[in-house]
């Protein structure tokens, strides 16, 4: 997948959760399960932005890995979200989707790097 394609798409990725995360519950837990779920979906996006900036192969490898933590930490809140019944319905379903599209591109990403750098 293109890059910019890519950057384009984590962006959108955490715009989407913004949204989503507009109306959730006024109670402790939807307050900081928001807070959370739009802190790992914004990451997602700024941290792949910076690996166009990567020093080294193994400094970008260090940053898609932080990529690929802030992804599934996304995919972890919105399953939480889901199973608490805090939202449901179908933005939840597509961003369930992309959360493990993109964690499995980034696992992808991260694999052939390691790979490449041997």
């Amino acid at each position: 997948m293109d890059r910019k394609v890519l950057q384009q798409r984590t962006q959108k990725f955490n715009v989407n959760v913004i949204h989503f995360c507009n109306d959730f519950p006024r109670t402790p837990a939807g307050f900081e399960i928001a807070k959370q779920l739009i802190r790992s979906s914004g990451s997602v996006g700024a941290n792949y932005r910076a690996t166009v900036r990567a020093k080294s192969r193994a400094d970008f490898i260090y940053k898609i890995q932080i990529v690929l933590e802030e992804a599934d930490e996304s995919l972890y809140w919105l399953e939480v979200v889901k199973e608490a019944g805090i939202k449901q319905g179908q933005m939840l379903e597509e961003l369930l989707n992309e959360a493990n599209q993109l964690t499995a591109i980034f696992a992808a990403t991260d694999k052939s790097a390691k790979l490449n750098s041997k």
